[in-house]
């Protein structure tokens, strides 16, 4: 009985660290975007999160075929496997549902538009994550909110903004296009693989000091990427 009465606490908290971050970065926005097409897109980000786990698996099962060095493995793994397709499926999600809308009018609309669909990937990771805890108390689910709030989500709001303003930038470079898209889901690519780096080699004290600093080192720079795409 308590487990379902706890339910609700579960999806609140699991949901809760991209709505926090939803409503930090929609405020950069000061034409603000339609609230249908803001959930559209946070419901396919959320959607696409399914379709990574299962090629990040199927992936894996094919690096894992090949016998490679243990190192170089793990490398392929976290950088190529799991970075890279999360952060094209993220922006996949933003040209399916938003390149042919009349809604993309402005350049920072990509930043925004990239940051809503990380969000929902996030929520969706998040609902994984926490699924195992929705029978625990109160004090455990918010910490591990928490944790995942100043962590996980924030990195894929700010990989997202990242790939978002190479986007931007293509407004007034349409033939460079390609390039500019690949060369901003590179960079967070990186990012994203470091982040994941850092955790699973490093791990403890390390690890975490090592992911906190890039991700703070991260926001700086995004600060930055805001406001040049706004001048």
């Amino acid at each position: 009985m308590s487990e379902v009465l706890n339910y609700p606490l579960y999806f609140f908290f699991a949901i809760l660290p991209s709505l926090l971050w939803l409503n930090f970065y929609l405020r950069e926005d000061q034409r603000p975007e339609p609230k249908s097409m803001v959930l559209k897109v946070f419901l396919f980000g959320m959607l696409f999160a399914f379709l990574a786990l299962f090629l990040e698996k199927l992936l894996i099962e094919w690096v894992e075929i090949l016998n490679l060095p243990q190192g170089l493995t793990e490398v392929i793994k976290i950088f190529l496997v799991v970075a890279l397709v999360e952060e094209f499926l993220k922006f996949l999600v933003v040209r399916e549902v938003v390149f042919e809308s009349k809604e993309l009018d402005e350049p920072i609309d990509c930043m925004i538009y990239m940051i809503i669909s990380g969000l929902g990937f996030a929520a969706t990771e998040n609902l994984l994550l926490l699924f195992p805890l929705k029978s625990e108390i109160f004090g455990k689910l918010f910490q591990v909110s928490f944790l995942r709030f100043v962590s996980a989500t924030f990195l894929h709001a700010l990989t997202c903004a990242i790939v978002g303003f190479f986007i931007g930038i293509s407004f007034f470079r349409k033939k460079e296009r390609v390039k500019l898209i690949s060369f901003g889901i590179f960079l967070a690519t990186l990012l994203h693989g470091f982040y994941n780096f850092s955790i699973i080699e490093f791990g403890g004290k390390v690890g975490l000091i090592f992911s906190a600093i890039l991700i703070l080192i991260s926001a700086y720079f995004v600060s930055i990427l805001f406001k040049k795409i706004k001048e």
